[in-house]
């Protein structure tokens, strides 16, 4: 089924996770960025912070009481090194969670990269009306996140999320 708003633009917060990352090279969030304005979406706040896990709830929080933001999308801190606590920050926050999103990137991450692709604990749901993503910060994952999962459904999944 065709849905007539599955053109519209979607605003976008991004978050890169990282205790080493800046602005200048910060390729994976470049890199989420240009896709999703490639596409015609506009990025309304980026940021980078720590790997940790109540900075990460404070800034996501924050933006999902910002009714402008309808979708946030985060990279990095999904994998099992102790500092990766992204997956636990989200989880705890999400109302709903979009279980087919991680399973589908490892199966795709899988064709790229073999049996690593289970570190990845890529997670997607929904907290209120915005869409969440988390991704890991591997600049290949991202795109392979955006490219193959998130740029063909986003605006379906926001147009959904403020269904009445």
């Amino acid at each position: 089924m065709h849905h007539i708003n599955d053109s519209k633009k979607v605003k976008i917060a991004l978050l890169t996770i990282s205790d080493t990352r800046n602005f200048e090279d910060d390729r994976s969030g470049k890199t989420i960025k240009s896709l999703l304005e490639a596409a015609n979406h506009t990025i309304i706040d980026y940021k980078i912070e720590k790997d940790e896990l109540h900075l990460i709830q404070e800034i996501v929080t924050d933006w999902t009481n910002n009714a402008e933001i309808q979708a946030i999308i985060l990279n990095g801190g999904t994998g099992f090194s102790p500092r990766d606590v992204t997956y636990e920050a989200i989880t705890q926050l999400l109302d709903k969670k979009m279980d087919g999103f991680g399973e589908l990137f490892r199966m795709l991450s899988y064709e790229e990269i073999g049996p690593k692709a289970l570190f990845s604990r890529a997670v997607a749901g929904s907290i209120g009306s915005t869409g969440i993503y988390a991704l890991p910060g591997s600049t290949n994952a991202v795109k392979l996140a955006i490219e193959k999962l998130i740029l063909p459904t986003l605006p379906h999944f926001v147009e959904e999320l403020v269904k009445k």
